[in-house]
């Protein structure tokens, strides 16, 4: 069950990074539950993922979780999660924070 609550940043965690036609990855490091996406870009969405680097590759693809231009979105991820993948065909800007609440 998700406890409604204010996001709780963990502090030194946010990432500028620019989704490209290829899939990238960020480490976002384990032990947190949420991560708050924003896309800073004006025109085009991003597309991302989260993922477990021990299990392989973490890709992202044009079918993973979108991010709309001007928009942030908080999910909540495994805890043991540790890795962002991260695409956007046509490229974008975006900000990404490790933390906790947010729901």
């Amino acid at each position: 069950m998700t406890i409604r609550s204010a996001f709780q940043p963990t502090y030194g965690s946010t990432q500028s990074v620019s989704p490209a036609a290829a899939s990238a990855t960020i480490t976002i490091g384990a032990g947190n539950k949420t991560i708050r996406v924003r896309n800073t870009g004006a025109t085009n969405p991003l597309f991302f993922r989260t993922g477990k680097i021990s299990d392989g590759a973490v890709t992202a693809t044009a079918a993973d979780t979108p991010v709309y231009p001007g928009e942030v979105l908080n999910i909540e991820k495994p805890q043991d999660h540790d890795t962002l993948a991260h695409i956007s065909a046509a490229g974008t800007t975006a900000v990404m924070t490790a933390g906790e609440g947010g729901m």
